[in-house]
């Protein structure tokens, strides 16, 4: 018999969904691993050089790092690690024998759904979706915000590029504000 469990996207579907509006591209992005981090107290300096070590970056405040292993600042002394889902699908197990007892290390995989949104002018679209500046932020800016009533975190890649993660629960309506702000600039 075969496995009737199949493994769906955070949008119900079997691959993932990609729609392109004008000059905008929302691709629902279902290979990123993700694990919380945060040090213990008085083990900082600890965490940041086992961090150093295995190439796991740790930047500051609304910053980003996406080479290697991906990071980006939660608050102080937490981040959000991000890798490829390919390689580490059970990320805990790889990231808490580098930090062993000095960080509390929480899977966060299947909380949240990333988009990735491509557009030629990311600025005029993200204005219509949350109060993040987008015209001021450079790649590598990273930010907790409000889209839609949901709290999300936007990750600047590059100038044309930006991700997007909101709770996986609220992944239909997350995209149907995605949807809806690219459709308004047509």
């Amino acid at each position: 018999m075969a496995n009737p469990l199949k493994p769906l996207t955070a949008l119900g579907n079997p691959t993932a969904q990609s729609d392109t509006i004008g000059a905008v591209t929302i691709t629902e992005n279902p290979d990123t691993a993700l694990a919380s981090l945060a040090s213990r107290l008085g083990r900082e300096a600890e965490v940041a050089s086992l961090a150093a070590s295995a190439g796991v970056p740790l930047p500051g405040p609304g910053r980003a790092e996406t080479a290697g292993y991906g990071a980006f600042w939660l608050g102080p002394e937490q981040w959000m690690i991000e890798a490829p889902f390919a390689t580490h699908e059970d990320i805990t197990a790889v990231l808490k024998p580098i930090f062993t007892d000095a960080a509390s290390i929480t899977e966060q995989t299947d909380a949240w759904v990333r988009f990735d949104i491509t557009a030629s002018d990311l600025p005029g679209y993200f204005e219509r979706l949350c109060n993040f500046d987008m015209a001021r932020a450079t790649p590598g800016a990273a930010t907790r915000t409000v889209i839609d009533h949901l709290g999300c975190y936007i990750i600047r890649r590059s100038l044309t590029l930006v991700s997007l993660l909101g709770p996986r629960s609220s992944a239909h309506s997350l995209h149907h504000a995605l949807v809806t702000a690219a459709r308004a600039i047509l």
